[in-house]
């Protein structure tokens, strides 16, 4: 089972949304950017997507 968050439905903060964007730019890998930010996977998938980012996909 994937790990837990406490952080469920908290807003997004500027410094977090400016965190995604670096961390999608260096082509970081969803699982990592995850973790990173202690968000979900979905959650970083949904806002990325919201805001126009891409994030990498591993092969």
């Amino acid at each position: 089972m994937g790990e837990r968050f406490e952080r469920h439905r908290q807003p997004w903060t500027s410094d977090e949304l400016q965190k995604l964007r670096t961390l999608a730019g260096k082509g970081m890998a969803l699982k990592a950017i995850a973790k990173a930010l202690t968000r979900s996977e979905e959650s970083i998938r949904d806002r990325a997507k919201a805001d126009g980012i891409g994030i990498a996909k591993l092969r």
